[in-house]
C-alpha cells in the first residue's frame, strides 16, 4: 500500500507537501503514511481514493486495475 501512495503522488506530479495540502494534514503526517510508519485511516484512504480517482482496493493493494468500478467506457 505504502508503495503505491507514492508512485500515485509521483503519476500526479504532487510533492508531499502539496498533497498534504489537498487532504488538509500536515506534510510530516503523510510522510508517516507514506512511509508505512503509520496506517491510512478509512476517512483518509476514501479521499485518497477519490482525488486519484481509482478504488481504495488499488491502494491498498486488493487489486491491481488502477480504474476504480463502476465507471462506463
Amino acid at each position: 500500500m505504502y508503495v503505491r501512495l507514492k508512485l500515485l503522488r509521483k503519476k500526479n506530479k504532487l510533492t508531499q507537501a502539496e498533497l498534504s495540502k489537498i487532504l488538509g494534514i500536515s506534510q510530516a503526517s503523510y510522510s508517516l503514511y507514506e512511509t508505512g510508519k503509520q496506517d491510512l485511516t478509512i476517512s483518509l484512504l476514501l479521499k485518497l481514493s477519490r482525488y486519484y480517482k481509482t478504488s481504495p482496493d488499488y491502494i491498498i493493494g486488493d487489486t491491481d486495475m488502477e480504474e476504480p468500478y463502476g465507471l462506463d467506457k
